[in-house]
């Protein structure tokens, strides 16, 4: 339930804290001008990590492949969201998430964190280049991304069952859930002020689309609805996502949110650890402050905080992305056979 940044990631820490995934912060990369072969040297030795686990159960890796592979020396880079939704090509950007796929598995990562499908409602949100559009149904198109990320699903496939088509796609992330884009004033992380008609009605709705999609992840957002943080918000994470929209994938936080719900002393941490694992988050982006966060998280079992039901559910959800996504057969990269399209 562990995601860590590959600065502090180590062969000891994965194979002896049972670390379930790494990935880069913003800018963070093995060194500079790092090519794909540099990347899946680095992801690689980091998944060796987990054949010498008692479990064997290996890591994701998980990188900010927005607009293609922008980490990677030499990647193929694509406009911006708001630059993508002004076409009005799904096909366009589905193809776009077919090659972002390539690119970001031929480094080793079988995970994205994307697309970003906020409903940008303020001009003046400082992302608002990452939504696609002000328009619900605009926005509900462009989530082909997700498609071309992770592949479409065959007809029959579950609703709302996680979907990897092969080796040469990705595991993809809508995000950040829900109402980012509508925050008060354009402030971004702030309050989203909206009834719950407009909530679902319009910032909502291109999550259904991300689902039916086959989404493996989505993401939280740091912001609030009607003054209630996302990241501990039960009704929307576990009520609505989980059980009445049947989203069987794994709930991420964003980066150090943790952090961002009470202030980061110890004690505090652990009411930030117990709010947003009951609310229904499934792994955490800690990322640098692991050893506190299983402490935090180890106590608050033991002492029936928190329910181990809550910690099967989140469990088992972790387990099918990475079933999902050929992780069990196939944990390192493939070094050649994504250059042959096979």
């Amino acid at each position: 339930m562990t995601q860590i940044e590959r600065a502090v990631a180590n062969s000891s820490a994965i194979r002896d804290r049972c670390i379930g995934s790494v990935l880069s912060g913003g800018g963070s990369r093995p060194f500079e001008n790092a090519e794909s072969s540099d990347w899946a040297n680095m992801i690689d030795g980091f998944q060796k990590g987990t054949v010498e686990s008692r479990l064997g159960i290996p890591i994701f890796y998980g990188t900010d492949a927005i607009h293609g592979n922008n980490n990677v020396w030499g990647a193929t880079i694509f406009p911006h969201n708001f630059g993508l939704g002004a076409t009005r090509d799904a096909n366009l950007v589905r193809r776009i998430g077919e090659v972002t796929a390539l690119e970001t598995r031929a480094c080793g990562s079988p995970y994205a964190f994307a697309p970003c499908v906020a409903v940008a409602k303020d001009p003046r949100w400082g992302r608002f280049y990452e939504s696609y559009s002000e328009d619900t149904e605009v926005v509900r198109k462009m989530t082909s991304l997700v498609s071309g990320l992770q592949g479409q699903p065959p007809e029959g496939h579950p609703y709302g069952y996680p979907y990897v088509a092969g080796r040469n796609y990705v595991m993809a992330s809508a995000k950040h859930f829900v109402g980012d884009g509508a925050t008060e004033k354009g402030i971004n992380e702030v309050n989203t002020i909206a009834s719950h008609d407009e909530m679902f009605n319009i910032h909502l709705a291109p999550y259904i689309d991300c689902i039916a999609q086959g989404v493996c992840t989505v993401m939280p957002s740091y912001s609030s609805w009607n003054g209630d943080k996302m990241h501990s918000h039960k009704y929307l994470l576990t009520d609505v996502l989980k059980d009445k929209l049947g989203f069987k994938g794994l709930l991420i936080t964003d980066w150090e949110a943790l952090e961002r719900l009470t202030d980061p002393h110890d004690s505090d941490y652990r009411q930030s650890v117990k709010s947003t694992i009951n609310a229904g988050i499934d792994m955490v982006m800690v990322p640098f402050r692991y050893e506190l966060f299983l402490k935090g998280l180890l106590s608050l079992v033991e002492s029936g905080e928190i329910a181990m039901t809550r910690i099967d559910d989140a469990v088992e959800r972790i387990l099918r992305v990475k079933f999902v996504a050929g992780l069990f057969e196939h944990p390192f990269t493939d070094r050649f056979g994504w250059l042959q399209g096979t």
